[in-house]
Order: C-alpha cells, then structure tokens, then sequence
C-alpha cells in the first residue's frame, strides 16, 4: 500500500515539473516556431487564388475562376464553365455574383480569342 502512495506521489512530481518546464520554455519554442513560419516565402506558389476580384475583369483573373489556362482551347473553356456553373448556378443554392463571375469569365476569354 505504501509503494503504491510512493508511486503516485512520483506521478505527481513528474507532471509538475513537466508543466513547470513547459510553461517556463514553451513560450520560447512557440515564439521561435511563429518566427521561422513567418520567415516562411510569402510568394510561394499556391493553387488558389488569394485575395477578391479585380475591378476590370483580367485574362489572368478569367483563368482563375475557370481553372483553365488563358490559351486553352474553346472546348476545353466550355467544359470548364459547364462544370464551374453546375456547382455554383443560383437556382441550385450558389450565388447569383458568383454566377455572374463565371459568365463574364467565360465571356472575356471567348472575346480574348476574336
């Protein structure tokens, strides 16, 4: 009975001294963590887009919403749309703005091509 306080006891201890260390040099491994992650390239490559639309609708932003490449061919663009617009149509829940994005995306590359 006696070995087993002992052994709790020792439990004890070892998680204080464990949640002191951690309290004392956590916040120094957190802070050099945040450093390095911050140090981090901002301009890497990323597979989305990040930030909103552009006022005047661009070849660069069209390829974007469509997930397309500005010179990729007329099929390819209208397969893209299609897709795009049966996951965001507004009378199957999307946003009528997005819809409006999508078209004029299509749009835009389509008279790009003329």
């Amino acid at each position: 009975m006696s070995s087993g306080l002992i052994l709790v006891g020792l439990g004890l201890a070892t998680v204080g001294f464990a949640g002191r260390y951690l309290l004392r040099y956590g916040k120094v491994a957190g802070q050099t963590l945040k450093h390095q992650i911050d140090s981090l390239p901002v301009s890497a490559p990323s597979k989305y887009y990040k930030g909103g639309f552009e006022p005047k609708m661009t070849k660069r932003e069209a390829g974007l919403i469509l997930g397309v490449s500005p010179s990729a061919p007329k099929n390819k663009l209208k397969d893209a749309h299609k897709r795009i617009m049966l996951l965001n149509h507004p009378d199957r829940g999307g946003s009528p703005y997005m819809a409006a994005k999508i078209n004029e995306a299509k749009d835009y590359l389509e008279s790009s091509r003329r």
